[in-house]
């Protein structure tokens, strides 16, 4: 069984850590394997070539950075690309999905809003997953019960789609605990594509294990619904004073905007 952390993001992007840096803390967390997917608006190919050699480099028997990209489509839609490395000039997210898979990759919508729900069931391709639970978008408590519904109503079309869950780490300060443990004993790019394309894995916070389908039980449902509305308006409650100190042209201290990433 492996220890993973998906949706991570580093310096080659908008995240605060090196890759160097990540592989250090993910191994001191225990964990061998980082779904690394920077930002692709930040990469040309020279740059790309170069991220994807230090991640080869940096990977090793015991830890390896499973090295994708994360696209920008339409409207603000984020389909990550995990394997895959090829930019692409489209952002179309149906044709952004065509593209992973061509490159033999693993195309998850990530941390879909609840207003682009109804235009994802509209698409006539579909990804392999729905990130489910995203503790960066979603808070550390709990996801949203309406995104397992979302690919409860998917799944009727493509069987096969997974639940994913990812960190969306970017800041020092950032909750990271919410993890992935895999079936596989072995540290292989290949294999890991294809045992996650299987939904041979599981979400992991503490004790809470959360299938890659979309079984959750009604009582989990409704638990996660509330203590999801809690977190949230806190959130509304913080992103509202930020927006009366912004106005006042106050810019509060590093140390307690890195305080707040880590609570919520």
């Amino acid at each position: 069984m492996l220890k993973a952390a998906l949706h991570v993001h580093s310096t080659y992007s908008d995240g605060e850590f090196t890759l160097a840096g990540l592989k250090q803390i993910y191994v001191d967390e225990g964990c061998s394997l980082v779904g690394i997917t920077d930002h692709a608006d930040s990469f040309d190919e020279p740059k790309l070539v170069d991220y994807s050699s230090e991640c080869a480099s940096l990977s090793d028997e015991n830890f390896l950075f499973l090295c994708g990209l994360e696209y920008t489509c339409e409207q603000q839609m984020h389909i990550l690309g995990y394997g895959t490395t090829q930019l692409a000039n489209t952002k179309d997210p149906q044709s952004i999905i065509r593209h992973i898979e061509e490159h033999e990759g693993l195309a998850v919508i990530a941390h879909p809003k609840d207003s682009m729900f109804p235009w994802i069931e509209s698409f006539e391709v579909l990804p392999l997953g729905i990130e489910t639970w995203n503790s960066k978008y979603d808070g550390r408590y709990a996801p949203r019960p309406g995104t397992f519904e979302l690919l409860h109503r998917l799944r009727a079309r493509r069987p096969g789609m997974r639940a994913f869950y990812g960190q969306d780490l970017h800041w020092k300060k950032q909750f990271r605990g919410l993890f992935n443990h895999i079936q596989l004993d072995r540290l292989d790019r290949d294999e890991i594509l294809k045992v996650l394309a299987a939904g041979k894995y599981c979400g992991v916070k503490a004790d809470l294990q959360l299938p890659s389908t979309v079984e959750l039980s009604p009582e989990l449902a409704t638990r996660f619904a509330a203590r999801h509305a809690r977190s949230d308006k806190m959130r509304n409650v913080i992103k509202t004073g930020k927006k009366a100190i912004d106005k006042l042209g106050i810019k509060p201290p590093a140390s307690i905007k890195a305080h707040l990433r880590k609570i919520i």
